[in-house]
Order: structure tokens, then sequence, then C-alpha cells
């Protein structure tokens, strides 16, 4: 039901991004989604590829921080307006807390990607409420 997500920890400077793409590259890792998030002093490289334990391996050797998260990526109904506004309204009223949440297309479909304060909880609403969500399998194609 969930997904793995990389969260890479890296300086706020130029060239730190380009290495850890490099590196993906270099051993053959595709990506599929990444979001960057940064502050004053270092940056938080979210990102769902091809290979997660493969990636992990290759950052943590090259004295990256580096942390597997599992996340949920819910396929929205359709693509119109207010979709992923009612996703995350069934889970906001369960009383799951969303710690951050990104999104993308997929094969012609918003996917809607979060991390939940609390997992139990978030996995008995995606059931619950027959929320579509994909899996690494679909993610590799």
């Amino acid at each position: 039901m969930t997904i793995k997500q990389l969260s890479i920890f890296m300086e706020n400077r130029s060239g730190a991004l380009l290495r850890i793409l490099e590196m993906l590259r270099d051993n053959g890792i595709s990506i599929v989604v990444s979001t960057l998030g940064d502050t004053d002093g270092f940056g938080i490289y979210r990102l769902i590829c091809s290979d997660t334990e493969k990636a992990f391996r290759i950052l943590r050797d090259k004295s990256l921080s580096v942390t597997i998260s599992n996340v949920y990526a819910i396929r929205l109904a359709d693509n119109r307006p207010g979709a992923a506004a009612e996703v995350v309204e069934k889970i906001t009223k369960a009383g799951v807390g969303i710690k951050y949440m990104y999104s993308f297309m997929f094969a012609g479909n918003g996917i809607v990607v979060f991390r939940a304060d609390n997992t139990d909880k978030a996995e008995e609403v995606v059931m619950l409420e027959k929320l579509d969500y994909i899996t690494e399998e679909e993610l590799r194609g």
C-alpha cells in the first residue's frame, strides 16, 4: 500500500544536486518523481526512483545522509479541479496528519504522494475510503 521514498539531506550549495543526480545516472537508476525543499543551510531532496534499495546503498556509501520512508501514492479519480482536495479531506477528516505532500502526473493520471503522521490510521483510511493507491511495481513499469 505504501511505496519507498528516499530523503537525502544535502548542503545548499552549487553542485550538490548535480552530484546526486550523476551518481544515480551512472548507476542506471531512473527518477520517477522528485522534489527539493531548502533552507538557508541545507536541502531535503525527496525522490521516488526505479531501485530504491540500490540508490540508498550508493548514496550512503558516498557518505550522504539518506533515509528511506514509506509514503502513500494515491491516484486521483480524475484530473479535475478539486480531486486532490477530496483525497486530502478524507485523510484529514479521519484525524490523520499529513507531514508533507507533492503531486505528479503518471500514465495520464494525477498522483498525490504524502507522508502520514499515523501510518496505521492512514492505511485504514485508504482501505475504507477505497482510495486508488499505486504500487512500486506500477511505477517501475
